[in-house]
């Protein structure tokens, strides 16, 4: 299907609110970028070079586990090879993850309903769209964008669009925004089940035959119903996700301008060279490495192949049958397991087998006891509701992540906002690994089942992510090497495999730059391991409300665990070249280049976000 281009509105707003204005409102030019372009040969390229990395790596492992490890130090050697092999098996099915582009076809823009279903209906009248607006304590203006760039979505056939501002908030100041945009307003008396709570609510309040879930700030663009419509001409499609993208980043400079500005023409070519090899570079770029092309355009889009993108709220569209379908299915299984419990509980009380109306009766007690549940309660609603459709074993639901950007959002804009985010990001997702694991559930095929354990091992890394960091540490201070000996054996089996390794993935990321996420996943381990202490221990993983302006105050508070390993390598290399130099302990130059090394890379990546604490958005004129 041919591109079509992207026309954002310009708006006139009402004379009222002529003095309202945003950090944002001098970003509103900006357009979203192309989805990367799919190659053959390229993708080829990559398979046969992942190979080759995988090979060295499981080289490099067996020789670990089999020829290198210094038992003289087991208490060191054991946990970091343990740490090593974890790594190798995420890597493996990262490797899986991105293993090819298998894009859905775009099909045509839906007429009539009937174009959507698995059978014909007798009146074939216009598709029904209801759009969801959540919003709780964002601002009414804010808001007021959203509806009307809602409000602008295009569709080649009549259609009946209707748009809903849920308000959890419960303010008369934004059910007046409502009004004067005319939309429909829906708020209720509770906060129960907060977000899920606040969709489910609205379900049973409207009949759209497809639901568009928009976050306060979530502004589509006028071609992602066109665009993304045509999908559910499968009647199989449950749901289509669209990439999120922050429109309000910084843009940053380019590599080779960055250079040319300091260093002329010579800058300019070195630069431009670097980028011909390892894609785009920009310095000053997004401070908090959030990277949403890396995530939407590589990680979840190759997952079209296995079925298995998942739903990450905003800017999402749903199937109002397929939701409500397995909401059903749910309710009943719900129903029928406390119905068990009830007549096992009226056997052992009457001391005889229950009779088909006792029977009758405990399944009633329990369906009046049962709530039908849409969106499941749940930090994590969007991902367990990709979940619960994938495991429906008689429909066999597939979801689709379209590679178009529809929408634009809000970034955020310090890092507590930031760190609260990913907090309740893998807070949720190993909360759900660990009580309702759907690796190991029935429904999912092995595609599936390996996609959803390559987000929940990816947090479980937080753990041998912290055994890197304090590796070089180790050695340093003390002089204890994991292995037998730094010598050319050890370099003969690393080099390869690290080398290999990012040659692959600079293959595979081809057109995105990688680094960025590689050192923000490295970086964020105390948020990682902070929520899953907390869910081991059972806590329940709360629901804040991501703040949509920066937030004032210091924020290197939050990164003292970073600053304190940055100050700590760099004084522990400082001592163990001291002591190498002065003959003082069991130092070894082989061992000093490679923790060297080593220490350097750890540095560099807490650096990340220690500058994302200092970082400040440049002042509005």
């Amino acid at each position: 299907m041919q591109e079509e281009t992207l026309s954002l509105p310009r708006y006139a707003p009402a004379e009222r609110h002529q003095e309202t204005s945003f950090y944002f409102s001098r970003y509103e030019h900006r357009r979203p970028p192309e989805p990367l372009k799919r190659s053959r040969t390229g993708e080829r390229i990559w398979q046969i070079l992942a190979v080759v990395s995988l090979l060295l790596g499981a080289r490099y492992i067996v020789w670990r586990w089999t020829g290198s490890l210094n038992w003289d130090a087991w208490w060191f050697a054991v946990p970091l090879v343990i740490a090593e092999s974890c790594a190798y098996f995420g890597l493996i099915l990262f490797t899986l993850n991105l293993w090819k582009t298998q894009d859905y076809p775009m099909r045509p823009a839906p007429a009539r309903i009937d174009e959507c279903l698995a059978g014909e209906i007798p009146d074939a009248r216009p598709i029904a769209v209801d759009v969801f607006i959540a919003t709780y304590n964002e601002e009414e203006e804010l808001v007021r964008l959203s509806i009307r760039d809602a409000k602008a979505m295009s569709y080649p056939h009549p259609i009946e669009l209707n748009i809903h501002v849920l308000d959890d908030g419960r303010r008369a100041s934004m059910r007046a925004v409502a009004d004067e945009e005319g939309v429909n307003y829906i708020s209720r008396d509770n906060n129960v089940g907060f977000k899920a709570g606040n969709l489910r609510n609205a379900m049973e309040q409207t009949s759209g035959d497809f639901i568009l879930i928009c976050d306060a700030d979530t502004r589509p663009f006028p071609t992602l119903l066109e665009r993304t419509l045509g999908y559910f001409r499968d009647p199989d499609v449950a749901f289509v996700q669209t990439p999120q993208w922050f429109y309000d980043l910084p843009e940053g400079d380019r590599l080779r301008d960055w250079l040319w500005q300091r260093l002329g023409r010579v800058g300019r070519w070195f630069g431009g060279a670097v980028e011909a090899v390892a894609g785009e570079i920009r310095i000053g770029e997004d401070p908090f490495a959030n990277d949403p092309a890396m995530f939407y355009d590589i990680i979840q889009r190759r997952r079209n192949a296995y079925n298995a993108a998942f739903c990450c709220g905003a800017a999402s569209l749903h199937r109002r049958e397929a939701v409500m379908f397995v909401a059903l299915q749910a309710f009943g299984d719900a129903i029928a397991k406390a119905g068990d419990e009830g007549r096992s509980r009226l056997t052992r009380l009457t001391r005889r087998k229950s009779d088909p109306e006792a029977q009758a009766l405990a399944r009633w007690q329990a369906a009046q006891e049962e709530e039908l549940t849409p969106y499941k309660f749940h930090v994590s609603e969007d991902i367990y509701t990709s979940i619960v459709l994938h495991q429906d074993r008689h429909r066999r639901w597939k979801s689709v992540l379209h590679p178009y950007v529809e929408s634009k959002m809000l970034s955020p804009q310090d890092l507590l906002t930031w760190t609260i985010q990913r907090f309740k990001y893998a807070g949720g997702s190993l909360d759900i690994f660990f009580h309702d694991n759907p690796v190991t559930a029935p429904g999912m095929s092995i595609g599936q089942r390996l996609m959803y354990l390559t987000t929940f091992w990816s947090y479980l890394g937080a753990v041998w992510n912290l055994c890197f960091l304090l590796a070089p540490l180790v050695f340093f201070f003390f002089g204890v090497a994991p292995v037998s000996a730094y010598t050319g054996d050890f370099f003969g089996h690393a080099l390869p495999f690290l080398i290999a390794n990012e040659i692959a993935f600079l293959a595979g990321t081809w057109g995105l730059s990688g680094y960025k996420g590689k050192v923000s996943y490295l970086a964020s381990f105390p948020i990682s391991l902070r929520a899953l202490w907390a869910v081991l221990r059972k806590q329940k993983i709360k629901f804040p409300v991501t703040p949509k302006e920066r937030q004032d105050g210091n924020f290197l508070h939050l990164v003292w665990p970073q600053v304190a390993l940055m100050v700590t390598t760099v004084a522990a290399f400082c001592w163990a070249a001291f002591a190498l130099s002065q003959g003082i302990g069991a130092y070894t130059p082989g061992g000093l280049i490679a923790n060297g090394l080593w220490g350097l890379n750890n540095v560099l990546a807490m650096s990340v976000m220690v500058r994302a604490a200092l970082w400040k958005p440049e002042a509005t004129a």
